[in-house]
């Protein structure tokens, strides 16, 4: 296998570093629209990092991208930019005949007239739209193959496979007690992502309804989530994993909650209130003359990176799918999820906790993909595929999931 890991920001340094652990793969080439950051991410590799290799490329350039898949003989694709260039990469990916992943969907645009009840345009649409043609010409895209969606949705399948006999509902569940010292604002995943799945209009499904909309922050419940972490309210949220999980398992009803806290939701409020979530370029003045610039490129810009922020981070993150159903007649209910320690992670990896848990999956199911235990066609989710050779290939890894009866 090889690969062409577009993005070396947090989340694609912590790919390499994950990877370079790995024997499945023969080369992987680490490419950025900066080159510098690419080579950087290349360079900590060390005496692990011969297999690599850093180049540069513009994620949105379709034809560059397929050019350089072809130039290294790449027959993968990750994708570890942020969801505006899911689409060229895909395309790209494509035009190649390479395999695709990704770790987030195409984005989705609200219902014009009745944004807070009815569904636009879904996260994944487009490339649902596109399933047949990747079908036919025998490629796979595995889309939505991060941490959440990703491996909350490998739960689900679990849960509908080896758990439950019916499900009545499928609840991904996020929440974590880190803090960042000297920070009262430091969000520790992308703050553009951050903004489009908190702000736009949440999706619920339901069977017999099918998608839905509500308003951002809805129906708070506070959760308690495990090792340690404790009770945090969590907010409907827009995210990939109930466009994804109806698609493979039934259940009656399928939600996504993150644990937010009242501070942050109130921040991202304010931001919106502001119109600085918009991602339409205004004209502001320059040194130069009138500059065009996106609003929220100038919040992401004003924010610290959050691959930078380890060092300063404590605490620890939690991933989960929560499941109510029955097995053998009799009511049941689970929380099976993922805890990253930051303190873990920077000692192991020099990476904090968010990013390489969001990091870890990828790799995980590129190595299922590299030895066959996973295998399709088409645009397909992580529920698509068998879910226990992904969580024992976790546990291998030396980071073990977990299983909570409620």
């Amino acid at each position: 296998m090889r690969v062409l890991l577009v993005g070396a920001g947090g989340v694609g340094t912590a790919v390499t570093r994950i990877a370079a652990r790995r024997p499945f793969f023969e080369r992987m080439v680490v490419a950025d629209y900066d080159l510098a950051r690419a080579e950087a991410a290349v360079a900590a590799l060390g005496a692990e990092g011969g297999r690599f290799e850093a180049a540069q490329v513009d994620a949105g350039d379709e034809a560059a991208v397929s050019a350089l898949l072809a130039r290294h003989g790449c027959d993968v694709l990750l994708n570890a930019t942020d969801p505006r260039f899911v689409m060229p990469l895909f395309r790209a990916a494509y035009g190649a005949g390479a395999t695709y992943l990704d770790m987030a969907m195409s984005l989705s645009r609200p219902h014009p007239e009745r944004p807070y009840e009815e569904c636009g345009v879904k996260l994944g649409d487009e490339q649902f739209a596109l399933a047949g043609q990747w079908a036919e010409a025998g490629l796979l895209a595995l889309v939505g193959m991060g941490v959440e969606p990703g491996l909350s949705d490998v739960f689900a399948r679990h849960a509908a496979d080896e758990l439950f006999d019916t499900i009545e509902e499928i609840g991904v569940r996020d929440g974590a007690d880190l803090t960042v010292e000297g920070l009262d604002f430091a969000p520790s995943f992308s703050i553009w992502t951050t903004i489009e799945e908190c702000l736009n209009p949440p999706v619920v499904w339901e069977s017999g309804r099918g998608w839905f909309t509500t308003e951002p922050f809805s129906e708070p419940e506070v959760f308690d989530f495990p090792e340690g972490i404790g009770p945090v309210e969590c907010v409907n949220v827009e995210h990939e994993e109930v466009l994804l999980m109806p698609r493979w398992v039934g259940a009656e009803r399928v939600t996504f909650k993150y644990g937010l806290g009242r501070e942050f939701t109130d921040t991202l409020r304010t931001l919106h209130q502001l119109g600085l979530d918009r991602t339409t370029p205004v004209t502001v003045p320059g040194p130069d003359g009138p500059v065009r610039v996106s609003p929220r490129d100038v919040v992401a810009a004003g924010l610290p990176d959050p691959a930078t922020l380890g060092d300063r981070m404590r605490g620890k993150t939690c991933a989960g799918t929560w499941v109510r159903g029955t097995k053998d007649g009799a009511p049941r209910e689970v929380y099976l999820y993922h805890v990253v320690d930051n303190e873990w992670s920077m000692a192991e990896y020099g990476c904090q906790a968010v990013v390489w848990q969001t990091a870890v999956n990828p790799v995980v199911a590129l190595e299922l993909l590299a030895t066959g235990a996973w295998s399709g066609r088409g645009v397909l989710g992580p529920e698509a595929f068998p879910a226990r050779p992904f969580l024992d290939l976790l546990t291998a890894y030396g980071s073990p999931w977990g299983l909570r009866e409620q």
